[in-house]
């Protein structure tokens, strides 16, 4: 069902507006980037589409579940299961391997740990050799991997990705790229993207540009 926010505005105590009035649909099996200048508002809209943060007003509706009412621990829950995050730092455990560190949210929901969901989640993005090694051991396109493997163990509804290929050179960029172009195509994945590189938002279906809070524009890459 992918992410619905429905007249969103997000004020914060110091009187600026970051979201303004925001309506946009992330629908399922689609691929979004999101862009604008500095102060635009982009991540204030990831974090509110993927319930990090909650709207001053308006509605937020992610895979059906609205997110308005839901108690701190209920939208905590709602994460863990339904949503995957992928951010510029790869914020892996550098004393947990490539495996361990793929597993660690089903661990931190109490889940029993499968060893073959791990196994696929890691060949799923090319690194099925690469199970044991750290994170030091391992290119930075690489660890970027191990993290969207990790997003993704947990099958979830909608994979938000902040700035995903900003720490990496322009090959393991487009590496990674691929791969989330691959997500969509092959399984279905929902993915928004915030992104300020043209070249990373030429791989989404669609690109919606934000400026001062407001969507100023919807267009397809060329």
């Amino acid at each position: 069902m992918g992410v619905q926010l429905q007249e969103v505005i997000r004020r914060y105590p110091n009187g600026v507006t970051a979201l303004d009035n925001v309506s946009v649909d992330f629908g399922p099996g689609t691929f979004t980037a999101v862009m604008g200048p500095s102060g635009s508002g982009k991540s204030t809209l990831l974090q509110c589409a993927a319930g990090l943060d909650r709207p001053t007003s308006g509605r937020v509706v992610l895979d059906g579940q609205d997110l308005t009412g839901l108690s701190e621990r209920r939208l905590t829950l709602l994460r863990r299961r339904r949503i995957g995050f992928v951010f510029q730092g790869f914020n892996l455990l550098p004393a947990l391997t490539a495996r361990q560190n793929v597993g660690l949210p089903m661990r931190l929901a109490g889940q029993r740990t499968d060893t073959s969901e791990l196994e696929r989640a890691l060949q799923s993005v090319g690194l099925g050799d690469r199970g044991g090694h750290r994170p030091h051991e391992l290119s930075g396109g690489q660890q970027q991997r191990v993290a969207i493997a990790r997003a993704l163990v947990t099958k979830p509804a909608v994979l938000f990705a902040d700035e995903p290929t900003g720490a990496l050179d322009t090959a393991s960029g487009g590496d990674v790229l691929r791969l989330l172009r691959g997500l969509v195509d092959e399984h279905g994945q929902t993915i928004v993207m915030v992104t300020h590189d043209p070249v990373a938002a030429s791989f989404a279906d669609r690109i919606v540009t934000l400026t001062d809070g407001r969507v100023v524009r919807e267009s397809v890459p060329a």
